[in-house]
């Protein structure tokens, strides 16, 4: 059992966990931020993907004691340009508008992985989407959709859009 600080959402919170609990156990059954999913257990689906250090990352694959130091945004903790304003961001917005979610299990591993990869290139191509996107499973098979999601959200960034 290890006591440490994690920094998630722009929060410090005292964990005390076995070092072998994964960064997911942790946030959902210790710090209550379900809004990450439990897939496949083994870092392959997606559906667990957080942000650390604005880096897409598996959570279910990952000993919440490894991810001390760094800073760890969950879809809840996901924030417009102006967080005050209640507005959704151009990801979130954009998987909204084009429909890109049917089931909606898959939809926060999504939005976070698009989300890593416009803060890291706002402007992808659609090969560069893809691979990025590689790795997250929709059972619904709304992949088109998915597609045309991160492309409009890609759009409203250029045009002064925060992530």
């Amino acid at each position: 059992m290890s006591e440490f600080v994690l920094n998630v959402n722009g929060k410090n919170y005292k964990v005390s966990a076995p070092d072998e609990e994964t960064l997911l156990s942790v946030l959902r059954n210790r710090l209550d931020l379900t809004g990450t999913k439990y897939g496949c257990g083994e870092g392959q689906c997606g559906a667990c993907t957080v942000l650390m250090d604005e880096t897409a990352t598996r959570s279910c694959s990952i000993p919440a004691v490894a991810a001390k130091g760094t800073k760890i945004t969950t879809i809840e903790g996901l924030e417009s340009t102006d967080p005050r304003n209640g507005k959704l961001t151009p990801v979130q917005q954009a998987f909204l508008d084009e429909g890109a979610f049917q089931c909606g299990y898959c939809t926060s591993g999504m939005i976070m992985s698009a989300t890593a990869l416009l803060h890291d290139n706002h402007k992808p191509s659609e090969q560069q989407i893809l691979a990025a996107m590689n790795g997250n499973i929709c059972r619904c098979g709304t992949y088109p959709r998915i597609l045309e999601a991160i492309k409009r959200a890609s759009s409203q960034m250029a045009n002064g859009g925060a992530r």
